[in-house]
């Protein structure tokens, strides 16, 4: 207003009809009350009560003796930056840190984990990898936009239709991974969930192994124009991975293959037939076996896995086993060992 004035050189009252502006507007007088008393009993509040909100600290305010508005207390709130921030509270998962090094059966142990990338056209897609830990066979590769809670749900149903539930499924700390859909599914199947600690991808390596391959054999040698093209092409190299690819940690055989002829048998380390003194051979047509000095536990080797049957008597008590052991692999001559051959039965 004084600008006009100053520009046309005209009074106040002939600015205001230019302006079509009420007078009583322009000489309103603010009566506001300073903030700066209200402001500092409100800090020292918060600095004494921390974890006090607007409505906590209006309510000793009252008791003070401060009748202030309820909006002209939260605006001063709010100008001060005096909000609380909510604290989230940490889920507590039913399994945390490495899960149990040894798997001895189809089913015991799955884990699953997510891998990202990008259509051509720069839009994300995720996927969701799941693993079986003792055959490595990938047991599903869902491709989309977006995986809820709900969705993971839905995969791991429809691989137990044709599998059967595993006993422990180990994954990361996800949201769609602990969400409330997540552990009603665990809850109602009988599953339980491990979850690695935060940080550490090195305790789901088996699933962490498979991303890597997949990445690399997949995901980097193709670009998807498409959703649908990303689908198709994942699957053909997931069935591919499973009946072609040869995998060391397996002799070299196929996920696939190896499913098949383990079904029934239950395998130890190969790190045990050195505990209980004896020599593994890698042949592939060696079908020899030894047996323990204090039972009728035989070992027989066979690809380098171990395969455990043992007898329903019990070792007799007294016998003391020989300093050496005849080793069927090579030329047939005793071989002394360090220490005596034990079974993995009580026998001392």
């Amino acid at each position: 207003m004084q600008a006009i004035q100053k520009m046309l050189d005209i009074s106040e009252r002939q600015a205001c009809r230019y302006l079509k502006a009420n007078r009583r507007m322009v000489r309103y007088v603010r009566r506001r009350p300073e903030d700066s008393t209200l402001r500092i009993r409100l800090e020292a509040l918060a600095a004494e009560r921390r974890r006090f909100g607007f409505r906590q600290l209006t309510v000793l305010l009252r008791r003070e003796g401060i009748k202030d508005n309820v909006k002209r207390i939260l605006r001063v709130y709010r100008e001060a930056n005096l909000q609380v921030r909510r604290r989230v509270k940490r889920r507590v998962a039913l399994g945390r840190g490495n899960p149990a090094p040894v798997v001895s059966k189809m089913n015991e142990r799955w884990s699953l984990d997510f891998v990202h990338d990008t259509l051509r056209a720069g839009r994300k897609i995720r996927t969701l990898n799941v693993v079986d830990d003792f055959t490595r066979e990938c047991l599903d590769i869902e491709v989309d936009t977006s995986l809820s809670g709900n969705r993971v749900a839905r995969v791991l149903d429809a691989i137990a239709e044709a599998r059967g539930y595993p006993e422990t499924i180990v994954m990361d700390n996800g949201t769609e991974l602990t969400s409330v859909a997540m552990l009603a599914w665990a809850r109602d199947r009988s599953v339980r969930l491990h979850y690695i600690a935060p940080g550490k991808p090195t305790q789901n390596a088996f699933v962490e192994s498979f991303n890597g391959k997949f990445r690399d054999e997949c995901l980097n040698e193709h670009t998807f124009d498409s959703l649908n093209e990303a689908r198709e092409e994942i699957e053909r190299r997931r069935i591919d991975y499973n009946t072609n690819r040869p995998h060391r940690a397996l002799g070299q055989q196929t996920p696939e293959g190896f499913a098949r002829s383990n079904e029934q048998i239950t395998l130890f380390p190969r790190k045990v037939a050195l505990l209980w003194g004896t020599r593994h051979c890698f042949n592939n047509e060696c079908t020899k076996a030894t047996t323990c000095e204090r039972g009728d536990h035989k070992l027989h080797i066979r690809l380098g896995k171990i395969k455990a049957s043992i007898g329903a008597d019990r070792p007799r008590a007294g016998r003391t086993p020989r300093t050496t052991q005849r080793s069927p692999f090579q030329d047939g001559a005793a071989r002394p060992i360090h220490k005596p051959a034990r079974c993995r039965r009580s026998c001392w």
